[in-house]
């Protein structure tokens, strides 16, 4: 009987879809992309209007003959692809590969979207197939097209211009001028000084609250006009002279209502913030519970597609969350009427539902034994947030102070009760800044009545001073880019990710702090590239995709009017930029050996300061914003010209150096090597020293380096070999082998067990690791003399060695 072919794109998704569906169809996975556009110069051919050289991707070979031999047999072909822009592309892709036309009688071709994994959502999707839609499918190509575009051309600029290695995106480099020009701002950032005045209060029936001075004479007081010490202490002089009264109770009650379901965006904010996941994690943990999780009853999705703008719940949905919140909270908890959100971010696209769990009914603690830590945290935010969302509002009752001190003085005082909890008794959003957490703090207030007469127990003058803008979270970088348009939800997790394997920024406390190298390609951007890295620019190219995907404009005419201003500008700045201009900056310093300017400039442990006479002179020192450590005068003597070594700091260390340099060169380390007393077995005049790497590994090696290079990485013991009776043998300790001693000779294969390894304990289902004998030899290794001499041309030469095409490949945007 013929087959129906479903093709998803992952295997999991697979498995569990084939369950659902029963016999006569056979699910199989493209594995993600199938074709792309190969990593190298020339992949789109621009004088024939854009048009893409798409390949087979290596990997996905062997997954595209597999699929053909079955199709070859299938009466029909479904695309099951995922619901959205990449991917529609996917399943285009796929019928390219195969060499499948949508219009073919055998097999006949059907394209279904789900956006929950789920038996019912399945049946109806294979019920009422659609076409693939050309679209969808230029939008995501001009997407691709566009990024190939800017990735390949810029970042060869800034290989020129910077360093190789570097890159640049469309919307990457857009992310990293927002979290430079942040950098900026705080350390532009100067601190203003200003003062508070509280006074503690107390009332005839005990209790004590706080109130703060809020206005003077009738003015109400701006945060600067308290501005230093001696005015805050007149005013506290002035009012502790005062009684204080009640002049003014204002009571109100207002509502407070929920947060809308979870977005692709929100939901990498919440979970940053409450679950401190990356939107990397958040996006892997959020695949593999919306692809299916064994609860007990096989493989079922548990969320929704993850990947979404829209804030909308289903009927479905709303009904059921009415159902779980009256059973858990009571009616009083649950809406009439389903609440309905508007989503306000820029560029949103509505297509589906919010990302929300597809069965109310399987409560987290339920479940909880069948998922990981990771997915059960995830899940329960998640469900929370859905179930939240359809609560009913909280109420709370606001309180508002005025309390007179004499008759110029006015302190107020705020507070909020709740009356009526509502969805806050399950799940409350979080905030980026402490200022919006603090507004969300409840503050309480004891019963006060009109012209009631109030005791003060301290007056509390407080210094303050302004606080700079905060850097950067991965959640209100995400919340920042979407709310202006810049990229795509679904797109944040990899740029964030490039950023950061690229060594433009680094993550401190879950802070974005800036590297010299991120700061350099911003600047070079900014001042040179300013439209293409502009924020209005991304998100208007932004929406010209969303016109794409709606069918309102064509791909090659957005892609011809970004393409022609863009090269004639870097052709233009190709003559214009030097590398000196963008990595070297003067100063006003003299270099302290040779008196030329010393310059700052980028390397690659970031920026440093250096002789502009280089290479004639070499001075260098760190630029960290202090002086450079001054050398220390050693208690040794030169043993070249017999002056006095200092204690010098260098890239490696502390070390000593002659102090008659320039006339006299020498350096030695800080640590003298530790002699042994073992004679070298190679020449027989030296002796063995342990002595350190440069990365501060402990070797050993014969003291008439570099005559004689032997050198060992194991501890030599004086004592012959049994077998080949070489005159000493070596000592070592390994997790696999224990502690053990070994011939040093790669042509000896002699070793003896002291210690034998330490035996774990493993489940009963893992193959016990097989026994080594005594007689294994261990891997011969390059010795620690020739690793030493060769670890700066190894380094040069992993940068050197790299083909050209492997070099474009590096210039491939993530954006």
């Amino acid at each position: 009987m013929a087959q129906s072919l479903v093709i998803v794109e992952s295997p999991a998704k697979a498995k569990t879809i084939e369950k659902f569906l029963g016999p006569g169809y056979k699910v199989l996975a493209s594995y993600g992309h199938v074709r792309a556009l190969p990593s190298k110069q020339g992949s789109v051919d621009v004088e024939h209007n854009f048009s893409p050289r798409y390949h087979i991707l290596p990997e996905s070979q062997k997954h595209i003959e597999l699929l053909k031999k079955e199709a070859k047999k299938s009466r029909e072909l479904i695309l099951a692809t995922d619901p959205d822009r990449e991917g529609e592309a996917i399943a285009w892709h796929l019928l390219e590969a195969l060499g499948i036309s949508e219009q073919a009688a055998s097999p006949e071709v059907k394209r279904v979207t789900f956006h929950e994994i789920t038996k019912g959502a399945i049946q109806e999707a294979i019920a009422h197939p659609g076409h693939i839609s050309r679209e969808l499918v230029d939008a995501q190509q001009a997407r691709s097209v566009l990024d190939y575009l800017v990735g390949f051309n810029l970042s060869p600029f800034l290989w020129k211009k910077i360093r190789y290695g570097l890159s640049a995106g469309r919307v990457q480099s857009v992310a990293l001028r927002l979290i430079c020009e942040r950098e900026k701002e705080i350390a532009a950032f100067a601190p203003r000084e200003y003062w508070s005045i509280e006074a503690r209060l107390g009332t005839d029936q005990g209790s004590v609250f706080a109130a703060r001075l809020n206005a003077i004479d009738g003015k109400t007081l701006d945060k600067f006009d308290i501005a230093d010490q001696n005015q805050a202490e007149d005013l506290v002089r002035a009012i502790s002279k005062e009684s204080f009264q009640v002049r003014e109770l204002k009571k109100s009650s207002k509502k407070r209502n929920p947060a809308a379901p979870f977005t692709t965006s929100t939901l990498q904010q919440e979970a940053s913030r409450k679950l401190g996941f990356s939107a990397r994690k958040t996006m892997t943990v959020a695949q593999k519970l919306y692809e299916g999780i064994d609860i007990g009853n096989g493989l079922e999705g548990l969320i929704t597609y993850m990947r979404t703008d829209s804030v909308a719940l289903s009927q479905v949905a709303t009904t059921e969350a009415r159902d779980v919140i009256t059973r858990m909270f009571g009616k009083e908890y649950a809406l009439e009427k389903p609440r309905a959100f508007k989503n306000k971010a820029k560029n949103a696209q509505e297509a589906h539902e919010a990302v929300r769990p597809t069965a109310l009914s399987n409560y987290p603690d339920q479940i909880k034994a069948h998922l990981t830590s990771d997915q059960f945290k995830l899940y329960r935010l998640i469900w929370q947030r859905t179930v939240a969302s359809q609560m009913a509002a909280a109420v709370l009752d606001a309180t508002t102070v005025d309390i007179a001190a004499g008759e110029r003085f006015m302190f107020r005082a705020s507070g909020q009760v709740v009356r009526f909890a509502g969805f806050m008794k399950l799940y409350i959003e979080d905030y980026d800044s402490a200022e919006e957490q603090d507004d969300q703090k409840e503050a309480t207030l004891p019963e006060l009545r009109q012209h009631q007469p109030l005791q003060c127990e301290e007056l509390l003058p407080a210094q303050h001073f302004t606080q700079p803008p905060p850097r950067f979270t991965e959640a209100s970088l995400v919340k920042t880019l979407e709310e202006n348009g810049i990229g795509r939800p679904s797109t944040y997790a990899s740029i964030i990710n490039t950023l950061v394997t690229r060594k433009y920024v680094r993550l401190e406390k879950r802070t974005f702090h800036t590297e010299d190298v991120g700061m350099v390609v911003s600047d070079l951007l900014v001042n040179h590239f300013t439209k293409y890295v502009d924020y209005d620019f991304t998100a208007g190219m932004e929406e010209d995709l969303d016109a794409i995907s709606r069918g309102e404009r064509e791909w090659q005419p957005v892609l011809k009017d970004f393409w022609e201003p863009f090269i004639s500008l870097l052709r233009q700045k190709e003559t214009e930029i030097s590398k000196q201009d963008v990595t070297t900056e003067k100063t006003d310093r003299t270099c302290p050996e040779c008196g030329k300017p010393l310059v700052i400039k980028l390397g690659r442990s970031g920026r440093f300061l250096a002789c502009s006479g280089f290479p004639e002179c070499r001075y260098t020192e760190p630029l960290n914003g202090s002086e450079r450590e001054e050398p220390v005068m050693s208690d040794q003597t030169c043993d070249k010209c017999g002056a006095p070594m200092l204690v010098k700091q260098g890239r490696y260390g502390k070390f000593l150096a002659c102090s008659a340099y320039p006339d006299c060169k020498n350096i030695q380390p800080l640590v003298k090597p530790k002699a042994l007393g073992i004679p070298c077995p190679q020449c027989g005049e030296g002796e063995l020293m342990e002595k350190k790497s440069r990365y501060g590994k402990i070797f050993y090696s014969c003291n008439r380096y570099p005559q004689c290079k032997y050198a060992l990485w194991d501890l030599p013991i004086q004592e012959p070999c049994p077998k080949c009776k070489f005159p000493l043998v070596v000592e070592k300790t390994t997790k696999r082998q224990g502690t053990f001693r070994k011939c040093p000779q790669e042509s000896c294969d002699w070793t003896e067990t002291l210690v034998p390894p330490e035996t774990k304990t493993k489940a009963a289902t893992k193959k016990p690791a097989a026994k080594k004998t005594s007689t294994a030899t261990p891997s011969p290794k390059k010795t620690p003399a020739k690793k030493a001499a060769s670890d700066k041309a190894a380094s040069d030469k992993a940068t050197a060695k790299t083909a050209p095409a492997k070099k474009a490949s590096k210039a491939k945007s993530k954006a």
